[in-house]
């Protein structure tokens, strides 16, 4: 600091020629002063001992004592006086970096106890005893909300002494406690029952005085803007407390904040990460086991901070552990993966790590839960390592932190964006939102409307995958697509770009059956052209879906046309013309080609009663010929034409045929083509 490097100077010029920028002393010390006599030097030797020993402030004085009654020069006593008042002052400045350092360690000390406790009862106790060992006061207490009752009541105390200070509850605006929970600011008294800034109380005041607390200081616990508590500090003398001290208990009211609300972990994780990184840096000197947690810290946050992603994450932690890692998922789906083989984690290893909060080692292999409270996020294993130290264990267990708040961040983006493109997906199914933005908002998430986009619908039983499995293998499937997927009118709905709903309807049954080991009925319809006709395609969809259900095909996928004659009936557009010809296109292009009649043939055989006599004589052959023929048509049509199912489609189609090819008069006719 510049003011003792000035008094240094100053308290040695005795022995020097230096001039000093100290007036008074370059008046009282000549610039030409004789060396300093052995009794002196032995003097300030001493000084120099008591500091290093850390000595207390009475023991200072003792020098200088000496040095006035020994047999040193006036200008000798003057320099040891002058160097035992510069080493008080170091002494102060040593004592302040030590307090200081000792409340970073024991911040530090906090973050941890609450990364092991589970129990907020246990967490919020953990909490209010360190803020009395930090502050060194005689109570600490703290009080939370009552939402239903609008007060504020005693929660967890800490020295406290009177049973009616703890069952005490006070009013929103009563009493310093009650002025914090409804101004969110900190209030402190050097002396409560003087204090006639608060409003007193018949019930607070005889609670306070019962305890025979004076100096208080309350510091509001905030999620946001709204207050949810109060921690306090308090002593049984007056007092007054210091910036600093407002700000170490504020520091863990937020904590306190932390284990009441776990919806808030997300923040006050990154806010408890940023002090450790602090709190590691400046024990940093101390030990090399802390220097390298500083180092992981730093390197691990800032990988969060940059936007890294978890293959990021699993490389740093190999890299400052010296081993391989792996990081899965809480289903046992593996996340990442550096400098080691593919392996599932062991069910049981991470069971043991959830319950004990410790990382384990089974066969050579590290494996720790990444938990959020009480929720299992994953887990990160590390290969290579038998002989993990507990440092480096240590080291490995707060990168599971780190960990679970990319996991966390990664699960609140993708949740933001999925209900971004569930709102889009939303209003293109309902065709109640304006049809010329929706290509701008879709264009925003990596989605071109431009493109002809088929819609399938998706059912899995309870047996297979409850609906969340379901919804977000569809929403895997919808991202590396460039596609939506969401769930609409209790539907989980897939829209990605397809020109053929229906073999994209099939593969999608087969990859999602694989992913959920059990069967999905998907249903299709489209493709569509624009905005306007998903709501169309959707309700086709729908229908398609129910229908494969009602027909057994469960665990497959199809659209309406490939359903046949009852896809015909489903349909909200009827193509005649495209049923005839996929039912009977081969034998069309036959007949067209070769000049032959065999659609006749087929005709005059089902109205025979499939009786291949019967039908010759109808057609004044011989039998044998309309056996060949039959055996043509069998090879066009495939030979299960015969089946009840495939027979009945048949006739269908040859009826719809007959009719569209005269009208009344005898004139050929078309079918139209379905309306756009």
């Amino acid at each position: 600091m510049p003011t003792t490097r000035k008094n240094v100077s100053t308290g040695a010029s005795s022995g020097s020629s230096t001039t000093t920028t100290d007036n008074t002393s370059a008046a009282s010390i000549p610039s030409t002063a004789p060396a300093a006599s052995p009794t002196a030097l032995r003097h300030l030797h001493d000084l120099l001992d008591l500091l290093d020993q850390g000595a207390p402030p009475e023991q200072f004085t003792a020098p200088a004592g000496a040095a006035q009654g020994g047999d040193l020069s006036a200008a000798d006593a003057a320099a040891v006086a002058e160097a035992t008042r510069v080493a008080l002052r170091i002494r102060r400045t040593l004592s302040q970096h030590r307090r200081r350092e000792a409340e970073l360690a024991a911040l530090f000390d906090t973050a941890g106890d609450l990364a092991r406790l589970r129990d907020p009862d246990a967490v919020l106790k953990a909490i209010v005893h360190r803020a009395k060992l930090l502050l060194g006061t005689d109570v600490t207490y703290l009080s939370l909300n009552d939402d239903e009752a609008g007060d504020t009541y005693m929660r967890v105390t800490d020295g406290s002494v009177s049973a009616a200070f703890q069952q005490v509850r006070l009013g929103m605006g009563e009493g310093l406690g009650g002025l914090v929970a409804e101004t969110a600011r900190p209030y402190s008294t050097g002396d409560y029952r003087d204090d006639q800034r608060f409003r007193h109380t018949t019930t607070i005041d005889s609670a306070v005085t019962e305890e025979g607390l004076r100096a208080i200081l309350g510091v509001p616990l905030r999620l946001g803007t709204r207050v949810i508590g109060v921690l306090y500090a308090a002593d049984r003398t007056a007092r007054t407390f210091t910036p600093d001290e407002v700000a170490l208990l504020s520091s863990l009211a937020d904590h306190a904040a932390i284990a009441i609300d776990g919806a808030r972990l997300l923040d006050e994780t990154r806010t408890a990460l940023v002090d450790l990184n602090a709190a590691s840096r400046t024990i940093e000197a101390h030990s090399d086991a802390m220097r390298r947690a500083e180092d992981a810290h730093d390197r691990l946050t800032d990988l969060v901070l940059r936007g890294g992603d978890i293959t990021d994450v699993a490389t740093a932690i190999g890299a400052v552990l010296q081993g391989g890692t792996l990081i899965h998922d809480a289903e046992g789906a593996e996340l990442a993966r550096a400098d080691t083989d593919s392996r599932p984690p062991s069910a049981r290893s991470v069971a043991a790590s959830r319950a004990g909060g410790r990382a384990v080692s089974v066969h050579g292999t590290w494996v720790c839960a990444v938990l959020a409270g009480h929720e299992l996020l994953g887990s990160i294993a590390l290969t290579g390592r038998a002989d993990l130290d507990d440092a480096d264990r240590r080291l490995f267990e707060r990168a599971s932190v780190v960990t679970a708040l990319l996991l966390l961040l990664r699960r609140s983006v993708a949740e933001t964006e999925d209900r971004v493109r569930g709102e889009l997906l939303g209003d293109l199914l309902t065709g109640a939102a304006d049809p010329a933005g929706l290509p701008a908002r879709a264009r925003r998430l990596g989605v071109s409307l431009d493109d002809p986009h088929a819609v399938f619908v998706l059912h899995a039983g309870t047996d297979t995958a409850p609906r969340p499995r379901l919804l977000a293998a569809a929403a895997r499937i919808a991202q590396a697509r460039r596609g939506l997927a969401g769930v609409h009118h209790d539907d989980v709905v897939l829209v990605f770009p397809a020109e053929a709903p229906g073999p994209g309807a099939a593969s999608l049954a087969s990859e999602l059956g694989q992913i959920l080991s059990g069967p999905v009925t998907v249903g299709a319809a489209g493709p569509v052209a624009g905005p306007a006709e998903f709501a169309g395609a959707y309700a086709e969809a729908r229908r398609c879906r129910t229908a494969l259900r009602a027909l057994g095909r469960e665990g497959t996928g199809a659209a309406l046309r490939d359903l046949g004659f009852l896809g015909v009936l489903l349909g909200d557009q009827t193509d005649l013309g495209g049923y005839v010809r996929q039912t009977l296109g081969p034998v069309l292009a036959y007949d067209a080609k070769r000049g032959t009649d065999l659609t006749h043939t087929l005709r005059v055989y089902f109205d025979a009663g499939a009786s291949q006599a019967r039908a010759a004589e109808a057609l004044h052959v011989h039998v044998n010929t309309v056996v060949q023929r039959l055996d043509r048509i069998g090879r066009l049509l495939g030979r299960d034409w015969h089946r009840p199912e495939r027979a009945l489609e048949l006739q269908l189609a040859l009826r719809i045929d007959q009719v569209s090819r005269h009208d009344d008069a005898g004139r050929p006719t078309t079918w139209p083509e379905p309306a756009p």
